[in-house]
């Protein structure tokens, strides 16, 4: 091998451990807060500080039109057993999207009557918007209630087995033993009182 071979050799080994070295680099140019993981959400998750969702039992009974439905718990991306999880105890589902502005205003009036004496069980299901939308929404209004994510597009699971309308926000009363009644008597609610209201009987 000639000298110059030996030197051409060398060269080529330098400048592919060149290339391989600013790699990273450039994919660092392409991420300027070094984060690889773009979807990790514990950022969110932890501003939004969100109740637990509720698991329900192994033991839980048929949950009617909500049996073996799964949702993204936005507290902490575990996947949940929507049925089995409002199984037992009588519950006010709310559904709200971020671009949803009755939602923004129904959000706190929720949190707040939740955190009564007497209230039942609130909890909401986030639609047709990412999670970190979301959280970040709640996080903002400081709304800590337990909620699921029925996926961003037009349609979700959680959606499509109570055949939730388009218009929201829609809330739900779901009682112990599974029976679900959409809440007409308001659509909207505008006070704490007309929430005790609907509840009626259920608490």
């Amino acid at each position: 091998m000639t000298t110059a071979t030996k030197w051409a050799l060398a060269a080529g080994v330098l400048a592919l451990a060149l290339i391989v070295a600013l790699l990273p680099r450039v994919d660092d140019a392409t991420d300027p807060s070094g984060a690889r993981a773009a979807d990790d959400l514990g950022a969110a998750r932890e501003a939004a500080a969100l109740q637990p969702c509720p698991s329900g039992s192994e033991n839980a009974a048929d949950s009617g039109e909500l049996s073996g439905v799964t949702a993204t718990c936005l507290a902490d991306g575990s996947r949940v057993d929507v049925g089995a999880a409002l199984s037992g105890e009588p519950t006010l589902v709310n559904f709200w999207a971020t671009w949803c502005k009755p939602c923004r205003d129904e959000l706190p009036l929720l949190a707040e009557y939740a955190e009564q004496p007497g209230a039942i069980r609130v909890l909401t299901v986030q639609v047709e918007s990412s999670e970190r939308e979301g959280l970040d929404l709640l996080a903002e209004l400081g709304v800590e209630l337990p909620g699921f994510h029925d996926g961003d597009g037009p349609t979700g699971p959680v959606r499509t087995a109570l055949r939730v309308p388009r218009a929201l926000p829609a809330s739900y009363l779901v009682s112990a033993d599974g029976d679900v009644r959409l809440v007409t008597e308001p659509r909207l609610f505008t006070s704490v009182q007309e929430i005790r209201d609907a509840v009626g009987g259920a608490a």
